[in-house]
């Protein structure tokens, strides 16, 4: 499945559904095409991008079931009960997210720290319903989970991702291979001996991991 549908699979039923930078729109374009949510806000910080998505969804906007909102994240959002940030960092959303109380429901597909992501929404008492890696060209985490709750995670689990540890997809051996080969590479090349025990840790973790899995399958 491409990265939109394996997102858009994952989205709940909800009474508003707010997509926090929209770009064209396509994931909102999905929940309303499917009923999922009465009402929805575009959101997008770039008046351009946010442009891409009141075209596609210029009928659902006049007929007043699509609010387009110009702003920084969830400014200009009150009321959304479930919302979708995918495609930014994850410092990005980590700092959307501080700004405002957690969604009753969220969907955050973060491109790269995916742990401080996991860290933040925990420690704020939040719980995670599915967390995995999937597989689109490149290799994409997706987190989907309630404010409340509650949750506890291993550090294995803020690093890796509780689902993929329980129940490890082939998309998430993958991505473990890669990451050794690049451990590797780069301990291969001169580097401080500090660096060097670090890779060699992050390395060691990561094949011991593989190992685990493999013997599973």
């Amino acid at each position: 499945m491409d990265r939109i549908s394996v997102i858009c699979a994952h989205i709940p039923g909800c009474r508003v559904f707010a997509d926090i930078g929209c770009d064209h729109g396509y994931c909102t374009a999905y929940v309303l095409e499917k009923g999922l949510c009465e009402r929805a806000y575009v959101s997008d910080i770039s008046a351009a991008c946010l442009k891409k998505a009141e075209t596609l969804l210029a009928a659902e906007i006049a007929a007043g079931r699509c609010v387009p909102v110009c702003a920084d994240g969830l400014d200009g959002v009150q009321d959304a009960d479930c919302v979708l940030i995918a495609g930014m960092g994850g410092e990005e959303i980590v700092r959307i997210l501080s700004r405002a109380p957690l969604p009753e429901r969220f969907v955050l597909q973060p491109m790269h720290n995916v742990e401080k992501v996991r860290r933040h929404l925990l420690a704020r008492g939040a719980h995670i319903e599915e967390d995995f890696t999937f597989e689109d060209g490149k290799f994409y985490d997706l987190i989907v989970g309630r404010a409340a709750g509650g949750d506890a995670y291993s550090d294995f689990e803020y690093r890796y991702g509780r689902d993929n540890l329980k129940s490890p997809s082939a998309a998430f051996l993958r991505k473990l291979r890669k990451e050794a080969d690049v451990l590797r590479e780069a301990l291969a090349a001169d580097v401080k001996r500090e660096q060097r025990e670090a890779l060699l840790e992050r390395l060691h973790e990561s094949e011991a991991i593989i190992d685990a899995i493999e013997e599973r399958l």
